[in-house]
């Protein structure tokens, strides 16, 4: 059972419960109730997700914070945006596994919409909106995606612009997972070479701090959404130019902050 590889029987539990002295019955209730519900196979099992932990986290989570300088969240991506990133990852991997990879994503993101949802806030660098992953078409579906996640009541979206500058959450990705008290919650830091869960409280802390300073400097949610839909109406220009595959530069005025909405070059693939 330590391993992870069995699960609690209900004799398990009892004997747990007397050794480690839980007398209040309605907590003993609880355990047999989670007991009862980790034999029942849960839907990412099915799939060969390397993160399935997380996952699993993530549907017990009641608050997400989520952090990205690179890429759109998984919860906000469209089958087409992960789709491109997929078919570049390193090492490659198969057409079938790509798919499967997309169907999962877009299974988990049923959280966001489910009876109860978790509470979703996250905070995108700038340059997670001019990236062109698959082109122009795919980060228009993209940026709509974006916005129209916004209207969710439980959704909440700030962008970080490149006026800021320098910024704690800079070289990094994390999510948080608040989980239902007493519970901890857990940091999620996800890297090339691995990913690590950190749950000790001075991280959880850190992390906390570190959420809360990004969401300081960035654009307010309303301002947000005006800079995504900007670009997105770039992206739709830049569909019919043949050969463009990348905007280019412009800087406009969005609250107090300058946003860059176009970026600059061509990409020949």
């Amino acid at each position: 059972m330590e391993t992870g590889h069995s699960v609690a029987t209900l004799r398990d539990i009892r004997d747990l419960c007397a050794l480690y002295e839980v007398t209040d019955q309605a907590e003993r209730d609880r355990l047999m109730t989670l007991a009862r519900e980790s034999k029942q196979q849960a839907w990412w099992h099915s799939y060969d997700l390397g993160y399935a932990t997380y996952v699993g986290l993530e549907a017990e989570a009641v608050a997400i914070s989520d952090f990205q300088s690179s890429v759109v969240p998984g919860l906000l991506q469209t089958a087409d945006y992960s789709r491109a990133i997929g078919e570049r990852a390193l090492p490659r991997v198969s057409q079938e596994q790509i798919e499967m990879q997309i169907e999962a994503r877009l299974t988990r993101q049923r959280i966001l919409t489910q009876d109860d949802p978790p509470l979703f806030a996250a905070v995108l660098d700038e340059a997670v909106l001019h990236r062109l992953v698959g082109g122009p078409r795919v980060m228009e579906a993209q940026l709509e995606r974006l916005i129209e996640a916004t209207r969710l009541p439980n959704v909440t979206l700030q962008v970080i612009p490149f006026s800021v500058g320098a910024h704690p959450g800079l070289e990094s990705n994390f999510n948080i997972l608040e989980l239902a008290p007493p519970t901890p919650g857990v940091v999620f830091v996800e890297g090339l070479v691995g990913s690590v869960y950190l749950e000790r409280p001075d991280d959880l802390e850190r992390y906390r701090g570190v959420f809360k300073r990004v969401q300081t400097i960035a654009l307010s949610p309303k301002d947000t959404i005006s800079a995504i839909a900007a670009i997105r109406t770039r992206f739709g220009e830049l569909k019919s130019v043949p050969g463009n595959s990348t905007p280019s530069v412009r800087t406009g005025e969005f609250g107090d902050h300058s946003l860059a909405i176009e970026s600059q070059g061509l990409c020949q693939e």
